[in-house]
């Protein structure tokens, strides 16, 4: 294989795991490590990835963010792993608020057999999942953002105002070890996050290890803030020892 096309491959591979060891690529492709860091080196004076200690991350534009429907169909196993440990969470009685995003996606078709549940979202998909349910569901008004089915802006930032609520579970689209931050695309949607955390007693963040080390352009809130992180085990070694150095406690589950 020549290294030109070898390159593609690699930012090809990287599009679809979002971040890759030296040692994973050398196997992949059958080169050596040597090979793979020259590589990585190339790619990276491009801008296409970001070389971190014994591989790669992707890097993409701080505002892309790719539809609900999209993101729906990566990192499936992942998810439904998430939400099952965060089900464990939940208590007869509780009054829960449930973000817009594809883990809480697959957390509310969990909560089916609970008969005794206050729910409140912003998403659009969430809502339409819930509706033959006998379950208590509120959801919040306001401007429908498309790209993820979510209603956001004052409207729902009144309505969230009103509420106080048991446990707060949360998407992202990046989360930054580094900063000690998460971040996603969008400033209204940021916004109705953050309001989400404050007006929570506990907050459960949800996410995949392919959201690990990507920012975004609007920050949501400090890692502080989190209570709980539920994520599964393909994460950097160093993570949960970050993760507990911001006072947040790490579940991690099994894919």
């Amino acid at each position: 294989m020549f290294m030109e096309e070898r390159k593609s491959q690699i930012l090809e591979y990287l599009r679809h795991m979002s971040r890759a060891s030296v040692h994973d690529l050398s196997r992949q492709f059958k080169v050596s490590d040597s090979t793979i860091r020259r590589d990585l080196k190339e790619l990276e004076e491009t801008d296409n990835i970001k070389r971190t200690h014994g591989g790669a991350i992707l890097l993409q534009p701080v505002s892309f963010e790719e539809s609900i429907g999209e993101r729906k169909k990566d990192y499936i196993e992942e998810k439904k792993a998430i939400a099952k440990k965060a089900v464990e969470f939940i208590n007869p009685g509780d009054a829960i608020l449930l973000d817009s995003g594809t883990s809480t996606y697959e957390l509310v078709k969990k909560l089916k057999t609970f008969s005794n549940l206050s729910i409140v979202t912003n998403s659009i998909i969430i809502m339409q999942e819930l509706a033959d349910t006998g379950l208590e569901v509120m959801l919040l008004g306001g401007n429908l953002r498309r790209e993820t089915s979510a209603l956001v802006g004052p409207f729902a930032e009144q309505a969230l105002n009103m509420i106080r609520i048991d446990k707060a579970f949360i998407g992202t689209n990046g989360l930054d070890l580094n900063n000690g931050i998460i971040t996603t695309p969008n400033l209204t949607e940021a916004r109705i996050k953050r309001m989400m955390i404050t007006n929570a007693r506990h907050t459960l963040l949800l996410t995949d290890h392919s959201k690990i080390g990507k920012v975004n352009f609007a920050k949501v809130a400090d890692l502080t803030e989190i209570d709980f992180c539920i994520t599964d085990n393909n994460v950097p070694a160093n993570f949960e020892e970050k993760m507990n150095s911001y006072n947040v406690n790490v579940h991690m589950v099994k894919v």
